[in-house]
């Protein structure tokens, strides 16, 4: 799979449903000292609670909410391929989750533009038996989306 050089801005820009929102296990560790800007958002999408205690997304027609987060450092990319078990020159399928850019949307449905995201293929999320999440959110600390304010 080739990957895109599309560049918007000096900023990566990332969406997140899951360790790596404000407040999960992943954000300190890798995202509060090195995120820019950090707004609610959606993407289009599918999501999944995951038997292991984290979610996945398939790239489905439903919406997923989460944070789209601004940094400044490309280097962030890396830190977090590693995190996914992301390789870009590994054959998808060899990927736990796989990264591409996509179209992201604020709370009102207006674009955003696009940003990296990390999804599952259907059939993987299918083996590690995943939950559909109806309305779109995933939480590790229990907190709903009604309950989330912009940071």
């Amino acid at each position: 799979m080739t990957e895109l050089k599309i560049k918007f801005s000096d900023r990566v820009r990332i969406f997140v449903y899951g360790t790596l929102k404000p407040g999960e296990v992943n954000y300190k560790r890798y995202c509060a000292s090195k995120v820019l800007d950090s707004k609610r958002a959606i993407a289009t999408g599918k999501l999944f609670a995951l038997p292991m205690g984290y979610p996945a997304m398939t790239l489905e027609n439903s919406q997923v909410q989460g944070y789209l987060l601004s940094f400044a450092d490309v280097e962030i990319l890396s830190q977090l391929d590693d995190l996914e078990d992301y390789q870009p020159d590994r054959h998808p399928s060899e990927n736990l989750y796989n990264r591409q850019q996509i179209e992201i949307r604020n709370l009102q449905g207006l674009s955003l533009g696009f940003a990296w995201v990390y999804f599952m293929s259907p059939e993987r999320v299918s083996q590690l038996r995943g939950i559909p999440q109806a309305d779109g959110w995933w939480s590790g600390c229990g907190l709903k989306a009604s309950e989330v304010w912009d940071l």
